[in-house]
């Protein structure tokens, strides 16, 4: 096997975090079974099924993310979009979930993950340098966490990111994410049927060293667009295929923080 065919050791306690690429199925896909998100805050987020405990974007408390308890759910696979504290914090983390951080196509579980090379900052990269967007089909449903994007999404790019029911898009802004009108404008790209904002300031951050704006200007375009908006109480919702809406666009939102 090629050296590319592996994911690279981290570090810090994911001493077994190497991941063949094609590894067999070891879990049967229901195509209606849905799957269990929970909010961990900023853009870390558990999708949990029969299939996988999937862990993405772990961060440190520090900074936008100081107040928000330590992201260390046990989980099979984790996924991060970029080696920043707030993205790609990885140290610690029970049972030695296995790691992927490039982009590139893997199988595991029975389910094929495609990690999509996008740009963290509006300079080419210059400042923040690469953005892993990841996307897979879990439980019947279309993923795509796109993590701290602040580029336009390009034709190459959208092709790649296919047609998600789901997406999780920052909307914060500052100078490595997304703002309200760039996050409206990737979410009528790429059209999907459900979008959880991420990364924007909440009460868990350090506002004096948190250049992220609240949720409420992107709410409020979405809004404008005709995108309905919903709210969920607490950190954690179900959704399945049969919940998608029909047409539209829905806002979902926790509150939880």
């Amino acid at each position: 096997m090629k050296r590319r065919d592996w994911i690279r050791y981290l570090g810090g306690g994911l001493a077994t975090a190497i991941l063949y690429k094609n590894l067999p199925a070891i879990a049967q896909n229901n195509p209606q079974e849905g799957v269990t998100i929970q909010w961990l805050g900023h853009s870390a987020f558990v999708f949990t099924n029969s299939q996988a405990r999937i862990l993405v974007n772990p961060f440190t408390p520090i900074g936008c993310t100081a107040k928000y308890p330590p992201p260390k759910p046990s989980v099979d696979v984790v996924m991060i979009s970029s080696r920043l504290l707030d993205e790609g914090s990885v140290t610690d983390l029970p049972d030695n979930p296995l790691l992927m951080f490039e982009p590139g196509v893997y199988q595991l579980r029975g389910i094929e993950f495609q990690g999509i090379k996008t740009l963290h900052d509006r300079e080419k990269g210059r400042r923040f340098g690469i953005n892993v967007a990841w996307r897979w089909r879990q439980g019947g449903l279309n993923i795509l966490h796109l993590g701290g994007i602040a580029s336009p999404i390009g034709i190459e790019e959208k092709i790649l990111m296919g047609s998600p029911d789901i997406v999780f898009i920052p909307v914060g802004g500052g100078p490595k994410n997304y703002n309200a009108k760039e996050a409206i404008e990737a979410i009528k790209f790429l059209n999907p049927k459900v979008v959880f904002p991420t990364q924007y300031l909440t009460a868990a951050a350090d506002k004096d060293n948190c250049n992220l704006d609240t949720v409420d200007s992107f709410l409020a375009l979405a809004k404008q667009e005709g995108m309905v908006v919903g709210f969920i109480k607490g950190n954690r919702t179900t959704i399945r295929p049969k919940d998608l809406p029909p047409k539209g666009t829905l806002i979902r939102v926790f509150q939880a923080f």
